[in-house]
């Protein structure tokens, strides 16, 4: 249906243009659209920042799932609108370059203005809090395989976003772009509601931290020798972060917050898959800022069990009574599966958190690593996670098994692990993203 749909687009653009536009309307759109696609791309994720804050509560909150689409979709429209509107004004003289040159150049411009306009639309309802299959199926739920996406027709919405990705990582580039931010955008667009009775985003942001110190580490020989045997045995068809023999295994410790955790599911943090959470990796030595340059996804294997144990469900459902402590977070030790020469720069929740791993907190010896902060969940959600396709489960259902977990307090300042004006910068994804 994607796939027409943007066909569709891109005929109606080039008829448009061969019956009632010129070659210099036709470049002057594409240009247009191209402007409007920058600021969209750039400036969304701010304006989304203000509405979910706004709407966190009372008559808005249905709004909030929906504020990154609709902040994309409305300053592509207003940019458009207000820099064509501009140009007619400048362009009131008709100019033409000839039958034969016209009626070429008229279908081939209408066909890019097309490409370009269809790939935003394709974005902006990935962005949207609807079913994984639409608007088209990415990934199969039932097994996942991030390194292998569909794709819609002509790539419409990777042309579009990678074109955006040249240009921030150009003369347009601020601190950072959002090829390191976002690594393969349209796959983390996607992987973040393939499970649709999971919010999309948190009411509160930032609703995760990391430690300051003693944040990543690598994984015990035990464990590896059990995900080998789970993956061997197909146990790991639902898991995104599927490890290859040259990854290197890890564990990084994530808290999730209390005050994330909501009763209202439109914006529950409580409530996520594994594929919501995501590990940002940049080339190791390759710059002096570690969240420089392009940056790489890894996704959860899992999170462990016991200290030597792993635990492969796909949804996790944390309630308030798991906060044991006076922290107001929950910590929770992921398993992820570092690619070769890569190390964690960043880790991203949901659409709207992202915090930054101090480099003095990634250690390369496991003896080093603290207390294992263990996690279990009722026997009533493990057995919801087994579902293709699970539901939002109520968050006074089922006991949790009473065995213990240990876990080291933190008491660092909240917003010392978060990257501050992360979204300030033109930012965008590579030109062949997937």
């Amino acid at each position: 249906m994607a796939s027409i749909v943007v066909l569709l687009i891109i005929l109606g653009c080039a008829v448009f243009q061969f019956f009632k536009g010129s070659i210099v309307k036709a470049l002057a759109a594409i240009i247009i659209a191209l402007f409007a696609s920058i600021v969209a791309f750039g400036f969304f994720e701010i304006l989304a920042d203000v509405l979910i804050k706004r709407g966190n509560s009372g008559s808005m909150i249905s709004l909030v799932p929906w504020a990154q689409a609709l902040s994309f979709l409305l300053l592509f429209v207003l940019a458009f609108a207000i820099v064509q509107t501009a140009t007619v004004q400048l362009t009131r003289q008709k100019v033409d370059l000839g039958l034969l040159p016209e009626r070429i150049g008229r279908p081939i411009l209408g066909i890019i203005l097309g490409l370009i306009a269809s790939g935003n639309l394709m974005t902006f309802l990935a962005l949207a809090p609807l079913p994984g299959k639409y608007p088209y199926e990415r990934f199969d739920p039932r097994r996942i395989q991030a390194d292998n996406p569909k794709k819609v027709l002509l790539n419409a919405d990777g042309f579009a976003a990678g074109l955006f990705g040249m240009v921030s990582n150009g003369s347009f580039s601020g601190k950072r772009s959002f090829t390191s931010l976002h690594p393969n955008y349209l796959d983390q667009l996607f992987l973040n509601r393939i499970e649709s009775e999971v919010s999309i985003v948190s009411g509160s942001s930032p609703a995760i931290e990391v430690p300051q110190d003693k944040a990543v580490w690598p994984a015990s020989e035990a464990l590896k020798t059990q995900i080998e045997e789970l993956n061997s045995q197909g146990k790991l068809a639902r898991v995104p972060g599927k490890p290859k023999s040259s990854d290197r295994l890890m564990i990084v410790r994530v808290g999730i917050r209390r005050s994330a955790v909501k009763t209202e599911a439109k914006i529950n943090a409580g409530v996520f898959t594994l594929s919501q959470l995501r590990l940002i990796c940049t080339r190791m030595g390759s710059d002096s800022d570690p969240v420089a340059g392009k940056g790489q996804n890894a996704y959860p294997i899992g999170y462990l069990r016991t200290a030597n144990e792993i635990e492969a469900n796909y949804k996790i459902n944390l309630r308030r009574d798991d906060f044991t402590d006076n922290t107001g977070t929950k910590n929770i030790d992921f398993v992820f599966a570092v690619p070769n020469g890569f190390v964690p720069a960043l880790v991203e929740f949901k659409l709207n958190n992202i915090v930054q791993i101090p480099t003095n907190a990634i250690l390369t010896d496991a003896s080093q690593a603290p207390s294992p902060a263990v996690f279990s969940q009722s026997s009533e959600n493990e057995g919801e996670n087994q579902k293709p396709s699970g539901t939002q489960q109520d968050s006074s259902a089922g006991q949790r098994r009473g065995r213990p977990r240990p876990q080291e307090p933190n008491n660092n300042p909240p917003e010392q692990g978060r990257v501050e004006n992360l979204t300030e910068s033109l930012t965008g994804v590579q030109l062949d993203d997937n």
